[in-house]
């Protein structure tokens, strides 16, 4: 891409805190990361069964989306965005997540306007952020919403609807369109998903900011920003940039031995009793048939 062009989607960047970007990837790379968080999406994730997790009402969850196919990971590096970060970033950024969520229908604004908090805030300064968001699927309702202007003007947070109620329209940003649409977007300013959501919306979302930024307590906690998980076929070829991006050797945010709080015993404890008692029942019914072979041998 020609430098007029990367000057002008970095000004839209800086000035609105939002550019939109189509076709980043070609239709090869979007069927293949379709086809492989599709098949992410058949089951909840399970004992050694691998699929979504379930956290909230209206969303499905996918963890760790540069284990399922290439295009993941060309989408994280790809040339015009790493130079629109670089610009917008610096050069210590990296990769700290990459998931996606199938967004399921609702008439109900779940996930209302707010800014993104995931730095401990105790100053005046706003440490720079961008997420990368794209649709794996076509999007004509429940768009990505976000109010131009709005970014590094205070520290990220739930916006209450009344606190945006005289934004004039032409200041809002609806993003609808097909799949393989690329939004960037300083996750400081104000965004949302937009209601109501007439149909599935899939999508994923990379968030690079600079690792050295102390995070807040609510994402030590929950470990969110874990080193990223990375499947070694994908990894070919990397540059000493593309290395330090995906975090190569960095503990920053690493901690030895973790454990998440756990959730909803009572469910675990059913579901892993039925568990039991269904490789049991398969047990002795393994050996009746083996019994059953060897009585008829002699």
């Amino acid at each position: 891409m020609d430098l007029t062009t990367v000057d002008c989607l970095f000004s839209a960047l800086d000035t609105d805190g939002i550019v939109v970007i189509p076709d980043l990837l070609s239709a090869k790379q979007l069927r293949g990361m379709q086809i492989a968080f599709e098949t992410k999406l058949r089951r909840l994730r399970w004992n050694n069964f691998d699929g979504y997790q379930k956290t909230e009402l209206y969303r499905h969850m996918v963890e760790d989306v540069l284990l399922l196919d290439q295009g993941f990971v060309d989408l994280a590096l790809h040339p015009l965005t790493k130079q629109l970060l670089t610009r917008y970033l610096g050069n210590n950024f990296e990769l700290n997540e990459a998931k996606g969520w199938k967004s399921l229908p609702t008439e109900r604004d779940f996930h209302g306007w707010h800014g993104d908090a995931w730095y401990e805030q105790t100053g005046s300064m706003i440490p720079r952020e961008v997420k990368l968001a794209f649709y794996l699927s076509d999007v004509r309702s429940g768009s990505f919403n976000y109010i131009k202007g709005t970014h590094r003007r205070q520290h990220p947070r739930p916006i209450p609807n009344n606190e945006v109620a005289d934004i004039p329209s032409s200041r809002i940003i609806e993003v609808n369109g097909e799949a393989g649409t690329a939004i960037l977007f300083d996750t400081s300013g104000i965004h949302r998903q937009g209601v109501p959501m007439r149909e599935p919306r899939q999508a994923v979302f990379y968030n690079y900011h600079d690792p050295d930024v102390p995070l807040q307590k609510e994402d030590i906690d929950y470990y969110r920003y874990h080193p990223l998980l990375l499947n070694a076929a994908f990894l070919g070829n990397l540059s000493s940039e593309d290395q330090r991006i995906l975090g190569f050797g960095n503990k920053a945010n690493y901690l030895h031995a973790y454990e998440r709080k756990t959730r909803h015993t009572t469910v675990q404890s059913v579901s892993r009793a039925a568990l039991e008692i269904a490789i049991r029942v398969e047990d002795l019914r393994e050996r009746a048939r083996a019994r059953w072979r060897r009585l008829r041998k002699r």
